[in-house]
């Protein structure tokens, strides 16, 4: 993978379980949900008036978010890379587990994280999970450990880190 498939609208890297979540999660809002919610469109079209009726608008903005989040998931299904551990040869890349510390930080205060989808989150207990996108992840994808790698924050303060460790995630 090179880094500029990974930044973006790339694609992202998800274990089994987590691609098996999110196809489920599709395919329970496209159908019991939605029909659920346009259920409850149509009887609130039932009662009349549209302006005043505040079911009818609570069950559209309900809509709106419910097909947002099925176009983002079918998104993420398009571009996902399932299951696929990268090389073990201490290069970053969505799929590894990433150990870092801040310049001047002792090495005590390292943090270790997941580089992939936010959406592995809940599969990955106790690990932290940063997306390539992020200020970080998109920093330090291709860094090898030893690195020194410096990145712009949210705050636009920039910070540098030193790439410790850099490991496939085996699950």
């Amino acid at each position: 993978m090179t880094q500029s498939t990974e930044q973006g609208k790339g694609t992202i890297w998800l274990t089994q379980e987590a691609y098996d979540k999110l196809k489920n999660e599709l395919a329970e809002l496209q159908g019991p949900v939605r029909a659920e919610i346009i259920e409850r469109i149509s009887a609130a079209r039932d009662e009349g008036d549209l302006k005043e009726n505040g079911g009818y608008h609570a069950a559209r903005e309900e809509q709106g978010r419910l097909e947002g989040r099925i176009l983002q998931l079918k998104d993420m299904l398009e571009r996902a890379e399932v299951g696929e551990t990268p090389e073990d040869d201490g290069t970053v890349a969505p799929g590894t587990k990433v150990t870092y510390k801040f310049v001047g930080d002792d090495d005590d205060e390292a943090e270790t994280f997941l580089l992939a989808a936010r959406e592995m989150e809940d599969s990955v207990e106790g690990l932290k999970v940063y997306s390539p996108q992020s200020p970080l992840g998109s920093a330090i994808i291709g860094a090898k450990v030893g690195d020194t790698v410096g990145y712009q924050a949210p705050n636009g303060r920039t910070l540098e880190v030193v790439i410790l460790g850099a490991e496939p995630f085996t699950g």
